[in-house]
């Protein structure tokens, strides 16, 4: 059992100027979606299982694969995540599912030498929504600066039967960041950060 997949979108922005000021190094974000139909559109299945195990692994390989290949390597990787947008005819139970399996994830993860969970969305929408993938640093997930959202939208996607699946990266965070990290905030109202039971 394969996915079937009407088209694979691309989207990628370089980013030279941020708040008026040019950045150090143009700040390069990326997605890779895949629109495929959506095997439980317009009825109830109890067990999803069976399509998971099938689509995950397809989808996490070759969406990896792409966005890794945009990045010039996974090592160029710094902040990434993950979404999941349904069709009306479908549940957010659906795009939850395609994403939220190690089948899927774990492909990025070890591609880029992640210590992270990704960052995800997933709901349901008609095509043309923006489709928002939220970015974190793929190691340290205290870094603020690598709070991130990637978005895009497909003209014709998804339609009510289908379902897309989509990866963000970026290979640095945001330029000029100035706001802090969590860390210096936890310090700040006084908790023990080396005593993880503190915070």
């Amino acid at each position: 059992m394969t996915p079937e997949i009407r088209k694979i979108v691309t989207y990628q922005e370089d980013v030279l100027i941020e708040g008026f000021k040019p950045a150090e190094n143009p700040w390069r974000m990326f997605a890779v979606a895949a629109v495929l139909t959506n095997p439980w559109a317009g009825r109830y299945v109890e067990d999803l299982k069976p399509e998971i195990h099938a689509f995950g692994p397809v989808l996490g390989e070759m969406l990896t694969d792409r966005i890794v290949d945009l990045a010039s390597g996974g090592e160029q990787i710094e902040a990434f995540g993950k979404a999941g947008v349904v069709g009306l005819n479908g549940e957010v139970e659906h795009a939850s599912g395609l994403i939220h399996t190690l089948r899927f994830g774990n492909f990025f993860r070890q591609a880029v030498g992640a210590k992270s969970y990704l960052a995800f969305t997933n709901i349901r929408a008609a095509a043309d929504t923006s489709i928002q993938i939220p970015l974190m640093d793929k190691n340290d997930v205290g870094r603020r600066s690598h709070y991130l959202t990637i978005q895009f939208s497909i003209a014709d996607a998804p339609r009510s039967d289908e379902v897309v699946i989509a990866l963000g990266a970026a290979t640095t965070g945001r330029p000029h960041h100035r706001i802090g990290d969590r860390y210096q905030d936890l310090k700040d109202l006084g908790h023990d950060l080396d005593n993880p039971a503190a915070v």
